[in-house]
């Protein structure tokens, strides 16, 4: 019987959970996640995913603001685990809880590529044909360990976050058990520190989109699916996008057609089709609605 502390916080991280409470091989004696967070208009306190999962099971649970917080290395250190698993936990392990045991990060992308906060945006942004998973034997660096194994994951040119997230999450559950029954036998590969790349967290302000490229509008709106989403200068919402060309050159924001219930604009290279739009405090409505209501014709600009 192995015993596993785990840390992680959002949907990706629970379903990693739910395979390691699954495995009859594997103990969890502590399960280690971000504190309740206001969420909405009302500010109502919601509990991370992985924090619901462990209640469900009767495990015991501790949130605190930082690892450096009074009690948690105690806390990890009681629990005796054999391995620390982290996926998706939002902050740096101390070195004195690294040095605990061997400390096993699963992160959404293929490293040293897309260190930091937003690998599954950053790939969809630009246009990865490929990405992955990387379990991970943490350090002190951010993502910087030795790698212990990878997934690969091919990316449809039309898969939004979501989906792929569901791609990635499956992948993530079956690394991280071979990586553990088989941690023994695996050989640490240290990365290629000078072919790292590196990103940001998502703002809301990175969903602010133009007519300049549809191809980056278009990855824009794979990527911010669910979160920030897409939106122009004034606030309207764009919530269903096509990517119909690349290269051809439009005026941008002219309507190049009105459809059924969708319409096509042109960009200053490419063109899209929109489905629906939705204004700012308005209720979402198909693409040829809001034009028609607003008096827009083929060849008007949208905005």
């Amino acid at each position: 019987m192995k015993k596993v502390v785990y840390m992680g916080t959002p949907h990706y991280a629970k379903e990693i959970l739910q395979t390691l409470i699954e495995d009859e091989q594997i103990e969890i004696p502590l399960v280690i996640t971000q504190p309740d967070r206001p969420v909405g208009r009302k500010k109502e306190l919601k509990s991370p995913e992985v924090k619901q999962l462990a209640q469900d099971h009767h495990l015991p649970v501790l949130q605190p603001q930082k690892l450096s917080d009074e009690g948690i290395f105690e806390a990890i250190m009681d629990a005796a685990p054999d391995f620390i698993v982290v996926a998706a936990f939002g902050q740096l392990l101390p070195k004195k809880i690294l040095d605990i045991a061997p400390c096993i990060n699963l992160h959404a992308s293929l490293l040293p590529h897309y260190r930091g906060a937003s690998p599954v945006q950053q790939s969809l942004l630009n246009s990865d044909t490929f990405t992955g998973v990387t379990a991970m034997l943490m350090e002190e660096g951010l993502d910087s360990g030795p790698i212990l194994g990878y997934r690969y994951f091919k990316i449809p040119n039309t898969m939004t976050l979501p989906e792929l997230m569901v791609g990635l999450s499956e992948d993530a559950c079956t690394l991280t058990l071979e990586t553990i029954h088989h941690f023994e036998q695996i050989e640490p590969l240290p990365q290629v520190h000078a072919k790292a790349t590196h990103c940001k967290k998502i703002k809301k302000a990175d969903g602010e989109v133009d007519f300049s490229d549809a191809t980056k509008l278009y990855d824009k709106y794979r990527a911010f699916k669910g979160w920030p989403g897409i939106f122009f200068a004034n606030g309207t919402k764009l919530l269903e996008v096509e990517l119909l060309t690349s290269d051809r050159s439009h005026e941008a924001g002219k309507i190049l057609a009105i459809e059924d219930q969708s319409i096509v604009v042109g960009c200053t290279k490419g063109s899209i089709r929109i489905g629906q739009l939705q204004p700012v405090s308005k209720r979402a409505m198909d693409a040829k609605s809001y034009c028609v209501g607003r008096g827009l014709k083929v060849d008007d600009s949208l905005f």
